[in-house]
């Protein structure tokens, strides 16, 4: 027998592992819907962000409550929350079961009902059933019930309690740290912010010798104590400078002149004057005109 749920009003669950399943009738504009569910202590707050299960963390880490595939059903769509409420660590007092639109605000939404199975079975009426109705018009997440512990069971208890703030006002409201923050990096009022990671110093890497530098022949060089001679091109002056084979050499000292072969040298300063009676010799056969 299905219990017909009114705001505020309460039923005893006779199983230990129940399906929560959210439905709504499709239509042109209806925004979509998702079912999330919060894990709750005694004080009425999550114990830990991973508390909150939602299409981004579709699974509680105990694996005790988790979210099923959405489905498209001839009464129309369906998104649905298992949880073993029996195995829960006795920690958690409450799951609250809430639902968010996508697009638009509930007042968009038709017949949405949340409606309470016994996991145990695939068939059969609803223990619990709770048609969830906007109030103002502007809610964009709402609570459509809770189970919680009373004695050695559980109950569900309709609620219908609607947010404007949406999703993230709904987890923030019990507690879950949401990264809010504006884009200075500066939060942003009444916005919660998860704790920054540690970050962890490499060593800096240590320098390592450098190889002697060898000469790159055939272009010029930069002047150094140590430079070796580059062949083949136009060398800077120095005291200690050697003969680069093949192009003009510039004008070095009278006293250590230097030789560059294949192109002409500049005239010494101290050669000798030709002598003006200096003849050649007759060479080869002379030929005298008759």
């Amino acid at each position: 027998m299905t219990h017909a749920m009114l705001k505020g009003s309460n039923v005893p669950l006779g199983a230990t592992a129940v399906r929560a399943v959210l439905r709504w009738s499709p239509g042109a504009g209806v925004p979509d819907v998702d079912a999330s569910a919060l894990l709750l202590g005694t004080d009425g707050r999550v114990r830990s962000d991973e508390d909150f299960v939602f299409y981004n963390q579709p699974r509680h880490p105990s694996g005790l409550v988790r979210l099923l595939p959405k489905k498209h059903t001839a009464e129309g769509f369906t998104d649905t929350v298992q949880a073993d409420v029996g195995s829960l660590d006795a920690s958690v007092d409450q799951v609250v079961l809430a639902a968010s639109c996508d697009g638009g605000t509930f007042s968009g939404v038709r017949d949405l009902r949340i409606m309470i199975y016994d996991a145990a079975t695939t068939d059969g009426e609803p223990l619990a059933s709770f048609d969830v109705r906007a109030e103002t018009g502007e809610e964009t997440a709402v609570i459509c019930g809770e189970l919680y512990r009373r004695g050695d069971g559980w109950k569900f208890r309709a609620v219908g309690q609607g947010y404007p703030t949406g999703l993230i006002g709904l987890a923030t409201a019990f507690g879950i740290s949401v990264d809010d923050s504006e884009p200075s990096g500066t939060p942003a009022q009444g916005a919660a912010t998860s704790p920054a990671a540690p970050t962890v110093s490499a060593p800096l890497p240590q320098a390592q010798p450098q190889p002697q530098a060898q000469p790159a022949y055939g272009y010029p060089q930069p002047a150094s104590p140590t430079a070796q001679p580059a062949y083949g091109y136009p060398q800077p002056t120095s005291p200690a400078t050697q003969p680069a084979y093949g192009y003009p050499q510039p004008a070095a000292a009278a006293t250590d002149p230097q030789t560059g072969y294949g192109y002409p040298q500049p005239a010494a300063a101290a050669a000798p004057a030709p002598d003006p009676n200096f003849r050649l010799p007759p060479m080869g056969p002379q030929f005298i005109r008759q």
